[in-house]
């Protein structure tokens, strides 16, 4: 008879390190190798299930199947139909031996390789702007932040379109009917969507179809900023942007948010002579605020005569549950001085990489100019489908669909949340977009909670993380009810509320 070896045993064998540049599947594997050359594991020893050591791992099990299986093909394990998953009896004594005396060499130092100077500051960011880094269960949805209900989305129909495509329309298999600026009926649909649903000023010829947000930023900032200008930025900032201003040597300017979304009258003051400012208007990320009427006034004015540049995030503006989604800021601008930013990614799919950007008219040649020497890197087919898509009525249909959908789950969070959190978290606006922030009380660590929660199997954004300059941030959580259904979320507000009860009892 065959000895077992129990799930939790197997914490001594293998150990996880969640800030490693190793992947997850590939520690697994190195470890359970390891630990059957040095003889930890025998020879014929049943290992656990794949489902029984993910949860005791606190990892996916497609995480667990990956490491298992790469084993299985090197010889190190064996499958049994029927009985398990064992180590394998046919490695030879001077093998194991062989690998079990083996002492590698060290490193040798690598000859001086010296990055620029842009490169340095990107080295620079990614040590010093990170997340802490806690690793909750890949397939974890309660309360992923700015995703999507994929569950919700019409694959099918998509797969039909994406079939016919391919099958029929040879010049777009093959990429040879897009201009610099993207897929022309993309455009057009686009502009024609945007003038509708969002109030923009804008015609095909002035949309430029984008890998998302971060390009159509990175873009603008390439044409219109030199090294040192100053820009104003929301604080708390979305940090994708921040990255972005940073590495191109932008003076950052943190704007304060209030309930009227960024106070614009403390920006002049503190900045008077700013040449670009990034603003969410319709839902600011990630306090959930509206710029309010007379501040995208008076922000329109000032920029019109400072000469700046105002870019325009529009990421989410569908999903306003009360009273129909806000007009752009775009479209009160009658002196050209906004750049508008939109993207796929939450209205469809994250996987889809799409975004656009509405250029000045005065900017389309200089827009033209950048993605000539950026190439043509995006992908025909996804164009095509998504501008059918849209064409076919699907997108719109698609969009009142989710934001039904959306509003539902948030009513339910709200009101269980009301039941699970009350004394924990004081929330913020939640009348749009795709989560609420809610702020803890004070003395209470936001990471503290990050890291219990991710324990839970919770991922949840802390809020302190989005704060820029001096400015002591405020402490809170971002809270997706996007993804989750309304029993998921009654289901994971428990486990949030012991993770809340953990640190606030050690505050």
């Amino acid at each position: 008879m065959n000895k077992s070896l129990p799930a939790a045993f197997m914490l001594t064998v293998i150990r996880l390190d969640a800030v490693a540049p190793a992947p997850l599947y590939r520690q697994i594997y190195e470890s359970v190798r390891q630990a059957i050359i040095t003889r930890q594991l025998e020879a014929g020893i049943r290992l656990p299930s794949t489902r029984d050591l993910a949860e005791v791992l606190l990892v996916s099990r497609n995480t667990v199947i990956n490491a298992v299986d790469q084993l299985i093909a090197e010889g190190y394990l064996e499958s049994r139909a029927g009985s398990g998953t064992f180590v394998t009896s046919e490695l030879p004594e001077e093998s194991l031996t062989a690998f079990a005396q083996h002492t590698p060499s060290p490193p040798q130092p690598l000859p001086s390789r010296e990055l620029s100077e842009i490169g340095t500051r990107y080295d620079w960011l990614a040590q010093r702007f990170s997340m802490p880094r806690v690793m909750p269960p890949a397939n974890s949805l309660a309360f992923n932040v700015g995703v999507p209900d994929l569950r919700a989305f019409p694959f099918e129909q998509w797969g039909q379109m994406a079939a016919r495509h391919f099958r029929d329309n040879s010049p777009l298999a093959i990429g040879t009917e897009q201009g610099l600026a993207g897929y022309m009926p993309l455009r057009q649909a686009v502009a024609e969507y945007l003038k509708m649903a969002r109030g923009v000023r804008c015609e095909a010829e002035q949309v430029f179809i984008t890998a998302g947000t971060q390009q159509s930023l990175f873009m603008a900032v390439r044409l219109l900023c030199n090294p040192g200008d100053a820009a104003w930025v929301e604080n708390p900032l979305y940090s994708p942007v921040r990255n972005v201003l940073y590495a191109e040597k932008i003076s950052l300017v943190p704007i304060p948010v209030d309930h009227d979304g960024m106070d614009v009258e403390a920006a002049i003051h503190q900045a008077p002579h700013a040449k670009l400012v990034y603003v969410t208007p319709s839902h600011q990320f990630p306090v959930g605020s509206t710029l309010s009427l007379a501040r995208r006034m008076r922000l329109l004015h000032w920029a019109e005569q400072a000469g700046a540049w105002i870019l325009e995030d529009d990421y989410d503006s569908e999903f306003r549950y009360s009273g129909y989604p806000l007009a752009s800021l775009q479209g009160l601008d009658v002196h050209n001085r906004v750049i508008y930013m939109g993207t796929f990614s939450k209205v469809l799919f994250p996987g889809l990489r799409l975004g656009y950007v509405v250029a000045p008219p005065d900017l389309v040649d200089a827009f033209i100019g950048a993605r000539a020497i950026m190439g043509y890197s995006l992908p025909l087919e996804p164009q095509a489908i998504t501008t059918e898509f849209i064409r076919e009525g699907h997108f719109t249909r698609h969009i009142r669909r989710m934001r039904k959908l959306y509003a539902e789950r948030r009513d339910v969070f709200m009101e269980e949340a009301a039941h699970y959190l009350e004394g924990f978290l004081e929330f913020g606006p939640s009348d749009a977009g795709m989560h609420v922030t809610g702020w803890l009380p004070s003395g209470v660590d936001d990471k503290e909670v990050w890291e219990a929660a991710a324990a839970h199997g919770l991922r949840i954004p802390p809020a302190s993380t989005f704060y820029i300059g001096n400015t002591t941030p405020r402490h809170g959580l971002l809270l997706g009810f996007s993804p989750v259904t309304p029993d998921e979320i009654r289901a994971a507000l428990p486990s949030l509320a012991q993770a809340l009860e953990q640190v606030v009892q050690r505050a």
